[in-house]
């Protein structure tokens, strides 16, 4: 009896470890925002950032959708490609690729710019140096858990008929489409996370919404912004951003979930480029 016993708590302890490692306990939130002028104001900034940002993404992406929907060839026979050129001249598509990464960057920006303007230090939403080794595994071990199941969500989508042929590049095979690429991921990780997580949920805390209305609503938003991507687009980026929410919530830090995004989108895109072609499947 004894000789069974002992595992079970060495086991237990070690997730214990593990989970501590990397969920840390919730910090302390921000008090809620109780003048009504200031909840007013805050309500307006939300709707103007997401505007300007991934809220008309959402709606430009549940019109293409409806789009394919219409057309006469089946959703399943329909390609959507992530990484489109924009030119047909070499330079010129460098050029149009590198506006649309900055544009991406700016978003994020401006989302931690308007978190700063309003008091929260970016070390608070955990966009800081503390601790790299543990946010760096952390990331890793993110995008394991949301990478693998979307692949397999993805795969099922595709036999069930309701998600199109996603190209994650169509760029041609010029000498900076792999850097490129890189940036692209760098970039959508960076605006996604900072405006959808650090940005959004430190807001709702402020309007003293709950955490799982929090976390339900931003996911659903990731979903709808990938919408164009069809309906299995749509459910993974909602299971992403719950966890991702839930998983910034305990914890405040934000790098992790930059870095998880960013090596699920690296090894699409340049996975996909290097790849595509050259493997039977």
């Amino acid at each position: 009896m004894t000789t069974g016993a002992a595992p079970a708590r060495g086991s237990g302890a070690a997730r214990d470890r593990l989970r501590a490692w990397l969920v840390p306990e919730r910090p302390a939130c921000p008090e809620p925002v109780t003048d009504p002028r200031e909840r007013r104001l805050i309500g307006l900034e939300i709707a103007v950032v997401l505007t300007v940002t991934l809220g008309l993404s959402a709606l430009r992406s549940a019109l293409s959708l409806l789009e394919a929907l219409l057309a006469p060839a089946p959703l399943a026979d329909q390609q959507v490609a992530l990484n489109a050129p924009a030119s047909t001249d070499a330079w010129l598509d460098l050029a149009f690729q590198l506006v649309r990464a900055m544009q991406l960057a700016g978003w994020g920006a401006l989302a931690a710019y308007l978190l700063l303007r309003a008091g929260f230090a970016l070390r608070r939403i955990g966009l800081d140096g503390r601790r790299p080794g543990r946010d760096a595994l952390a990331s890793a071990g993110l995008a394991a858990l949301i990478g693998i199941p979307g692949l397999g969500l993805y795969l099922l989508g595709r036999v069930l008929g309701l998600t199109p042929d996603i190209a994650p590049s169509t760029l041609t095979d010029a000498w900076w489409r792999i850097p490129v690429l890189v940036l692209s991921a760098a970039a959508n990780s960076w605006a996604e996370e900072v405006v959808m997580i650090g940005y959004l949920l430190t807001r709702f805390r402020q309007l003293g919404w709950s955490e799982n209305r929090s976390a339900l609503v931003a996911a659903v938003l990731r979903g709808a912004y990938h919408l164009y991507q069809g309906v299995g687009a749509f459910v993974g980026n909602v299971v992403m951003g719950l966890v991702f929410a839930r998983y910034w919530q305990r914890g405040n830090r934000l790098w992790p979930l930059v870095g998880a995004h960013l090596l699920i989108d690296v090894v699409a895109f340049v996975g996909y480029a290097l790849l595509a072609g050259r493997l039977p499947f």
